[in-house]
């Protein structure tokens, strides 16, 4: 259902250079470039998240509650990119690990913002 999640940074450049080395740990690159910023994802097909300068050119703020999720393939995506995360500059907000029950729906999960204070969630469910 969801194409494309977009967060807003007040500084482009800086932005890209959390997000282009951040997701390239697990496989993902800019599919689409804007004047405004890029949009990054695995395929046309699949959804992708966009990171940019407001339309509006006013700040960009960070939504209380907001989140962002992405699913991964696996567990050790989860670890890399929360730990790529964090030695890019961003904060961590949940460490890697299982909430709840382990199981065949386990829900591995790890937290981080990035530099613009914008949470993310790294996730995969199912069994290790």
């Amino acid at each position: 259902m969801i194409g494309y999640a977009m967060l807003g940074t007040n500084d482009l450049a800086r932005a890209r250079g959390f997000y282009d080395p951040l997701f390239e740990t697990v496989g993902i690159k800019p599919l689409m470039e804007f004047p405004k910023g890029p949009a990054y994802g695995l395929s046309w097909d699949k959804p992708m998240l966009a990171i940019g300068i407001p339309y509006d050119d006013a700040p960009a703020t960070v939504g209380n509650g907001s989140m962002v999720a992405l699913a991964m393939a696996e567990r050790a995506q989860v670890d890399a990119l929360h730990a790529r995360a964090l030695e890019l500059g961003g904060t961590c907000e949940g460490p890697p690990g299982v909430r709840g029950e382990e199981g065949p729906q386990a829900f591995y999960g790890a937290y981080f913002r990035d530099l613009d204070g914008n949470k993310l969630c790294a996730y995969r469910v199912g069994p290790a």
